[in-house]
Order: structure tokens, then C-alpha cells, then sequence
């Protein structure tokens, strides 16, 4: 039996629990801090003095510091953002060609409070070749070619919107001799860059139209032209009006003179069609025609 007492006793024991049970917890997110001294660091993968972009990988390697940072908020210019608690990371940007990129970096403090910087960097991205190409050009490492002179159409030229030789197309050994010994090599180096080598036995042919182009006068013939060594090519997608019917839209230019096999005074080369043993080129001359040449590999 309950007394009256241990009733009320009891009573006040349990408003005392219900209202301890009530009290709020009280939690502390301490000092709101803005972050501060918020740097950007950019190093492009295989910059150097002859190459300020990079080296054609795309790889950037960022680093963000600031102090009271918890993480970071990086937009790397080209449409991504991700954030980066370290404020270290190698991005790969995609696009090919050489473009400038605008990085910002958000340093997030606590609260939500932030510092932002930006930074611009020039990134050169290689176009990716199609594989079956590099190796066919190359073989994966190196690989010499020369004038597919017992070919018709070894040498020929038409009008710049089309894709055959109209105009003239070469029967096989008929043009000079000086067309005919050159060794043209293209390489393929660790990171993927091609590169040309022509050894032109100290003569190229060029069509009269660009003999003062390569610092000669004269009509078509064979001119002591200098080759220029080993220079890296640069490859992109067709420029030209053509269809997958008639190339396989890749153009490649040649640094400095052009020269390939003979010269017209272009550097850009198209790549009509491509095999283990044939590769067949368009360019666009200074006389502002179409000309043709096929390759043979040795």
C-alpha cells in the first residue's frame, strides 16, 4: 500500500527526471575561420623551353594551400569541378590541341566560409591518332618509306575540292630521279609523339610554284633543298571537305619546309588511305591546287 508521503514523494522523483529528460543539449562548432593565403600551383607534364605546353599527355598536376582549409572546390575551367580535401591532384584534360584554362580553386573553411583564387594554364593535348595508323606509319617504333614510283598516281595534282587527281596523275618512273631516292622515316618516341626524318641523297623535287618558297627560282626540278632533320609532326582531324568514302580525315603537318617526298610549298598533309605497305597523302600546294603523293614502305 502507497502512503500518501511516498506518493508524493514519488511524484516530485518523476517530474524531476521528466524535466532533466527535457533540457536541450547544447553543441559548440567553435571559431568560424575564413581561409587565408590561398595559393594555386600548376606544373604541365613535360613542359620545357621547346615545348611550353607540355608534351601532348594532357596532365596537369594542381596544388592548392591555404590555411584553415578543410578542402577544396576546383573547377578546372573545361567544365569539371570536383572537390579535393588534400588540394593535390594530376588532372588530364582532353580536348586536342593547345588551350588555355582558367583553374578555380575554392579553399573551404569551417561554416562554409570560403577564399577563391584563380590561375591560367596553356596545356597542349596530342590528338589521338587512330592505332591501326601509328602502327602501319610506324610500326609502333620505326619505319622507312619512299616514293611509290612503279605506282600510277605516285605524284599527281586537281582542283582542291576533290580527292583524286584530276588533272595528272603520274604512270610509273616518269618523273626525275631526284623524286625517286629519297628515304622518308617516321618514328614513334615513348610518350607517343611522331616524328619525320628525310633523307633526300641532297635534292628534293618541288613544282615551280614553290621553288621561292624553299628560297629557289626555277620551274618544276630537282633543287638542293635542306630537309631540315627530325622534326615532330602534329596530327588533327581533317580539315578538308572530305568523307570516310575517300580518307581517314587525319592530317598530320610537317614542321619548317614540308617536305615530305617532293615539295609544294604546304606542310599539312592528309591521309587519304593508310596500309602496311602504301600510304596515299593530299596537300595543298602554294599554287593553291590539290597534290597527290604515294609512299612505299622499304
Amino acid at each position: 500500500m502507497i502512503t500518501t508521503k511516498n506518493f508524493f514523494s514519488l511524484a516530485i522523483s518523476v517530474l524531476v527526471l521528466f524535466a532533466t529528460g527535457c533540457e536541450k543539449e547544447e553543441f559548440s562548432f567553435g571559431e568560424f575561420k575564413t581561409p587565408e593565403g590561398l595559393s594555386i600551383t600548376t606544373t604541365v607534364e613535360g613542359a620545357n623551353t621547346a615545348n611550353p605546353d607540355g608534351n601532348g599527355t594532357g596532365r596537369v598536376a594542381i596544388e592548392a594551400k591555404a590555411t584553415n582549409a578543410s578542402t577544396y572546390r576546383i573547377d578546372y575551367g573545361d567544365g569539371k569541378v570536383e572537390m579535393v580535401p588534400s588540394g593535390k591532384i594530376t588532372y588530364k584534360y582532353t580536348t586536342p590541341g593547345t588551350k588555355e584554362y582558367t583553374i578555380i580553386v575554392s579553399a573551404v573553411g569551417t561554416g562554409g566560409l570560403q577564399t577563391v583564387a584563380s590561375k591560367k594554364v596553356s596545356v597542349f593535348v596530342r590528338f589521338e591518332i587512330p592505332a591501326d595508323i601509328v602502327t602501319f606509319l610506324t610500326n609502333n617504333s620505326s619505319k622507312k618509306w619512299a616514293t611509290d614510283n612503279n605506282t600510277d598516281g605516285h605524284f599527281g595534282v586537281g582542283p582542291n575540292d576533290q580527292f583524286s587527281p584530276i588533272w595528272y596523275s603520274a604512270t610509273p618512273n616518269s618523273r626525275e630521279a631526284c623524286a625517286y631516292d629519297d628515304e622518308i622515316t617516321f618514328s614513334k618516341d615513348v610518350v607517343g609523339n611522331i616524328s619525320i626524318n628525310v633523307n633526300n641523297k641532297g635534292e628534293s623535287f618541288s613544282i615551280g610554284a614553290a621553288t621561292a618558297f624553299y628560297g629557289f627560282s626555277g620551274p618544276d626540278g630537282c633543287y638542293p633543298l635542306n630537309t631540315g632533320g627530325t622534326k615532330v609532326l602534329k596530327f588533327y582531324e581533317s580539315t578538308s571537305s572530305s568523307t570516310s568514302a575517300v580518307s581517314r580525315r587525319v592530317d598530320f603537318e610537317v614542321p619548317g619546309n614540308g617536305i615530305v617526298n617532293f615539295g609544294t610549298g604546304g606542310r599539312a598533309y592528309e591521309i587519304l588511305s593508310i596500309t602496311a605497305t602504301q600510304l596515299h597523302v593530299r596537300n595543298i600546294g602554294a599554287d593553291g591546287n590539290a597534290w597527290y603523293m604515294k609512299l612505299k614502305a622499304l
